[in-house]
C-alpha cells in the first residue's frame, strides 16, 4: 500500500467526550485484528478519545505493537483494504495510518510501533495520567478548545500549541515511573 492523497482534513473541532468512542474503538480493534491475524502483540485505545470526560477531536487513536516494525509492512495492504492510508510523519520507528469514512465525523489513526518501546510510549503515559488526574485533563481540554478556535484550519499550529502541556504531563509521568525524560515532539 502506498500513501494516497485524500480530501483535505476538515476544520479542527474539539467536542465534548462521546461515550460511544469506546465502542467505536472496540469495533475497529476487532476489524483490525480480524484483518491482520496475530501480527499485533498489543493494541490499545490512546489519545484524548480514550480519556472519559476529556474534550477531544473525534479521532480515535489506536496504538498497536509489533515485535519488529518491518513485520508491519506485510499487513499494509490488508489495512489498506480497511481504508487505512499510510501518512508520512517524519517520526522514526513508527508507521502512522489514517482512516476516514466518507460522511463520518469520526476518523481513526493507527500508530504502529515496536513492542520493545510499549511500556514507555508517551501516548500511553499521557492517556494514563489524564485518566488519573482530572484537573490536568480539564486544563488540557480547555487548551485544546482554545487552540481549535485559534487554529481551526492549521493542524500543525494546533498540535504545536499543545506541546508544552503535553511535555509537562509526560515528564511527570516518566519521572513517576523512573523513565528518562524525552522530547514529546518526535522527529
Amino acid at each position: 500500500m502506498t500513501s494516497a492523497s485524500e480530501a483535505p482534513e476538515p476544520d479542527i473541532a474539539v467536542v465534548p467526550h462521546d461515550p460511544a468512542w469506546s465502542g467505536r474503538y472496540d469495533a475497529e480493534r476487532a476489524t483490525i485484528l480480524g484483518a491482520t491475524g496475530a501480527l499485533f502483540v498489543a493494541i490499545e485505545h490512546v489519545g484524548s478519545t480514550a480519556v472519559p470526560g476529556l474534550l477531544a477531536k473525534p479521532v480515535i487513536d489506536i496504538m498497536a505493537a509489533v515485535e519488529r516494525l518491518a513485520e508491519a509492512s506485510a499487513a499494509l495492504d490488508r489495512l489498506g483494504d480497511l481504508g487505512y492510508r499510510l501518512a508520512p510523519t517524519g517520526m522514526r520507528n513508527r508507521l502512522f495510518l489514517r482512516k476516514r469514512a466518507p460522511g463520518d465525523a469520526c476518523a481513526f489513526h493507527l500508530h504502529i510501533v515496536e513492542h520493545a518501546t510499549w511500556h514507555e510510549r508517551n501516548e500511553r503515559l499521557l492517556r494514563d495520567h489524564l485518566r488519573a488526574y482530572p484537573e490536568d485533563a480539564r486544563a488540557y481540554g480547555a487548551l485544546k478548545q482554545r487552540l481549535a478556535r485559534e487554529h481551526a484550519r492549521d493542524g500543525l499550529a494546533y498540535t504545536k500549541g499543545k506541546t508544552a502541556i503535553i511535555q509537562s504531563i509526560v515528564d511527570r509521568a516518566r519521572d513517576a515511573l523512573g523513565l528518562p525524560r524525552v522530547d514529546v515532539w518526535e522527529d
